[in-house]
Order: C-alpha cells, then sequence, then structure tokens
C-alpha cells in the first residue's frame, strides 16, 4: 500500500496470488473506490472496515476473461455505484463511462475514465486526482500497461488479436503522455496468464511501478508498433480453458460468492464418485500423494498453481469432491475455485489416504529426477512425455521425447505409447498431475519432479527449435 503524501491518498492493494492479480482500494480517510475487486469481496470489506471509511464506488476497467468478478456483489452490498464501460454489453444496471468521464468520489477524489483498447476492445483505465489540485495520485491500468509488459489481445479470439495488439500499443503510449512520476497499478502481470509476456527483468516486480521507469523498460513503449505486435503475437501461447466461461458470467451479473462448506464425503462416495467420472483431486504435497493415493484420484498440490491448472483441466460443470490436509486448507482452495466460477463442491474430506480408501489398496508411483531418467533412458525402451506448454517445447526439450501439453493430455491418454512412461515439466508440478492423469488410466508411470534445467547438467540431449522468440 502506498499513501501519496501531497494528495492525502491511501491505495491498499488486495493481492490474489492464486491468479497472477490485483484489486484495490483507494480511499481519503473518510470515502473509498474499489477497482477490480475478486469475487470473495469479504477482503475489501475488511480493508474498508479496518480503515473506517465507507465503499461509494466500484470500477472496473474491462469485462475479465480470467476470474469471476466481485464488482456487482460489492456494489449492491455497500450500495455503492458501479461502472464500467457504457459499451459493454451486459445483463444489469450500471453506471456507464466512456473515454474522458469523470466522477467524483466524496470530496476530495476525482477518477477520470482512458479508453485504453487492447485487452479488450471497451478497456478502461482510471487516473485518480486530487480534487482541489488535480494533481495524479494513481493510474489503475487494469490489463492495459502492466510492470514491463502488457495484457494479452487474443482472449477474444485469434481473428481481434493483431487489431488488439495495434490498439494496446496505441495505448500504452497515451498512458505515458501522463507525468513520469504517475504511480500505475495494473490489475494483472503478477503471474495472470492475462499478461501477454512476464515482466521484463530488472523492472520493480511486485512493488509500484510509474510512467517514467515503464518508458525504460517496458518493451511496449521502447519498441515502434511494428515490431511490438511482431514480437507480442509470437510469444502468446496457451491459455486456461476456463477463461472461455469467465466473459459471459462477469456479463450476465455474477451473484454474490457462497463459501459455507459443502458436505463430508465417507470412503463409500469417494468410490461411487471416481467410478461415475466425477473429479476427485487430491491436494496434499506431491510426494505424498506419488507415495499413497485413493486409487483413481488426481493430485493438484495445493500451492498458487493450484486454481489455473485444475479449472484449466477440469471439464467445465464435472462434479469436484476434494481432498485434503486440513479443513482451512479445504476453504482455502474452495475460495480460490469460487474466482473462477467453480461455485459448489459435491463434498470435502480431510484425514489420510488410508482412511479414504476404507481398507482398499492405495495406487502409488516413483518419483525420480533428470539424473536418474538418463541413468536409464535410451538404454531401457521408457516413453519419455513433456507436458509444458508449445512454445516451453520450442525453446528447447530432450530429444526422443514426446509432447502432450498437460491441459491436452486427458484427452489424449491414448496417444501415449504403451508401457512404462516418464512424465516431466519445468518443475514437477505439472508431471505429478500428468502421472496422476495417466495412474488413474491404468498406466505404469514414474514422475520427475526436478528443474528441467537439471536435464542438460545430468547428461541428457536437448533441441531447441525456437529461435530468437519467434
Amino acid at each position: 500500500m502506498i499513501t501519496n503524501g501531497d494528495t492525502g491518498i491511501e491505495v491498499v492493494s488486495v493481492d490474489t496470488p492464486a491468479l497472477g492479480d490485483r484489486s484495490y482500494l483507494a480511499t481519503d480517510g473518510r470515502v473509498a473506490l474499489v477497482v477490480d475487486p475478486q469475487r470473495d469481496i469479504d477482503r475489501v470489506l475488511a480493508v474498508a472496515a479496518d480503515r473506517g471509511v465507507r465503499i461509494t464506488h466500484v470500477f472496473e476497467t474491462h469485462v475479465h476473461n480470467d476470474y469471476v468478478t466481485g464488482g456487482l456483489a460489492l456494489a449492491r452490498v455497500t450500495g455503492a455505484s458501479y461502472h464500467l464501460n457504457a459499451a459493454d454489453e451486459v445483463g444489469f444496471d450500471r453506471a456507464g463511462l466512456s473515454d474522458g468521464a469523470a466522477v467524483g468520489v466524496g470530496e476530495t477524489m476525482l477518477v477520470e475514465a482512458i479508453a485504453t483498447p487492447g485487452h479488450t476492445f471497451t478497456h478502461l483505465s482510471y487516473a485518480l486526482r486530487q480534487l482541489a489540485t488535480g494533481q495524479l495520485a494513481a493510474l489503475f491500468t487494469g490489463g492495459s500497461l502492466l510492470y514491463g509488459a502488457t495484457g494479452r489481445p487474443d482472449l477474444l479470439g485469434a481473428e481481434h488479436r493483431a487489431a488488439l495488439a495495434a490498439a494496446q500499443h496505441a495505448s500504452a503510449r497515451r498512458l505515458a503522455e501522463l507525468p513520469d512520476d504517475t504511480p500505475i497499478w495494473p490489475t494483472h502481470g503478477f503471474g495472470s496468464f492475462c499478461a501477454a509476456t512476464p515482466p521484463t527483468p530488472g523492472q520493480p516486480g511486485g512493488a509500484a511501478s510509474t510512467i517514467g521507469h515503464e518508458k525504460l523498460v517496458n518493451p511496449v513503449l521502447i519498441q515502434d508498433q511494428d515490431q511490438y505486435v511482431a514480437e507480442l503475437l509470437a510469444g502468446l501461447d496457451a491459455f486456461p480453458a476456463y477463461y472461455a466461461h469467465m466473459g459471459p458470467a462477469n456479463a450476465a451479473g455474477p451473484a454474490a460468492a457462497d463459501l459455507s462448506p459443502p458436505a463430508v464425503a465417507d470412503p463409500a462416495q469417494l468410490a461411487a464418485r471416481i467410478a461415475a467420472g466425477e473429479w476427485v483431486a487430491d491436494l496434499r504435497s506431491r510426494r505424498a500423494f506419488a507415495a499413497g493415493h485413493v486409487s483413481g484420484s488426481l493430485s493438484f498440490e495445493y500451492s498458487t498453481d493450484f486454481t489455473n491448472y485444475l479449472g484449466w483441466l477440469i471439464p467445465w460443470g464435472t462434479p469436484l469432491t476434494l481432498l485434503g490436509d486440513s479443513p482451512a486448507q479445504l476453504a482455502a482452495a474452495q475460495r480460490d475455485l469460487i474466482r473462477i466460477g467453480i461455485d459448489r463442491l459435491a463434498g470435502m474430506a480431510t484425514g489420510r489416504p488410508e482412511d479414504w480408501a476404507d481398507g482398499q489398496p492405495l495406487a502409488s508411483f516413483p518419483v525420480a529426477t533428470f539424473t536418474d531418467l538418463a541413468a536409464v533412458w535410451p538404454r531401457q525402451p521408457v516413453t519419455v512425455l513433456d507436458v509444458r506448454r508449445a512454445l516451453e517445447w520450442a525453446d528447447g526439450h530432450l530429444d526422443g521425447a514426446v509432447h502432450i501439453p498437460l491441459p491436452e493430455l486427458p484427452r489424449r491418454v491414448g496417444e501415449v505409447p504403451a508401457g512404462e512412461t516418464w512424465v516431466h515439466c519445468k518443475s514437477g508440478y505439472r508431471a505429478t498431475v500428468a502421472a496422476s492423469i495417466l495412474k488413474a488410466a491404468g498406466r505404469t508411470v514414474v514422475a520427475i519432479d526436478d528443474d528441467f534445467a537439471h536435464a542438460g547438467p545430468a547428461g541428457l540431449q536437448l533441441t531447441k527449435t525456437r529461435v530468437n522468440g519467434s
């Protein structure tokens, strides 16, 4: 958080690391505005309560494609006015804004809407000023100008990405006309798949940046339009499948989050659900899962990768039951899933896998390193399966490996050759998810829980098919 002493306005960041996003509350000590709130609005309400301020305005920079918004619910709970672009087609009442619109917040703050298309066609950024002096306190850039990067332009369809990339370049240049000391506060760019590229090395990471700093490090403000668009489009890779459901949910007007816990599932129910093709996800550490788990359950170790990959892989609408170490872990996972529209879980259970299996044999599989792989392959007839994304594969992969990106594996298991399969990713998380999918399908599998950077030093041969970012 920061307090701008000259303007008397405090900006508080409400982080959601699991999605790589941030929401913001800005206050003059009496009233507050909120920008791009997540679905679980209790966190924002707590920030306002801690400061003894009243939320009077809620602003959306765009109709989000990576999470279900809490903006409408927050406005209804607090009585705040709810603002987004007047051109957005939505199924609820709102206070529509267009380029240049100005909204007074309390007696000391003024919010100006700036059209910044690129991430979406109707994207708005918001300049927050001290009303009396006009001094800029903050610039909320949503999915436009990020820290060392920009929002990706392809979420509305591949047919729009070139036009949106060009618009993103122009929008960033428009924002760059603001004073160099203007602090910028993006919504995306902290690990979100909504960011087109990773942050540029040397920029301030999780700390606040400014227009002046971005002019020094951000490709969109350094490169001409042709170079920026070409490199941006060449660097785009897959994004989570659940994104397809977020925009429609946000346009329809999502209801408030229901965080009440689901019923506890007993062993008979777990077995029946797995047999019926439902998903039972085990949140314990991936090493613990490999050592012993309920046959047919899937490994999704609870970490910052959990939400994106479970949401990416699960067939939308499939009943989901969670297994975990503790009620607190399961409650946190439920909160994460509600943010992406997985609202009601079929059940939960805590304890040990022996309890969940109710006397039935546990399943397991070995865990290895790249050094272990080098000792057996190609001397033994094993399949090496690489489940990284396409651009990761192109940047360097093991000679002779089979490539199936993790999100495609559930429907492509039949393409994995018969026999023993050693599966790897970049660091081990996706490899264990993939190993659990293969194990549930009756395959013999070994999970490589190791950093891919260790593959070359272990003596394994690598091939690179992507040159100079193309």
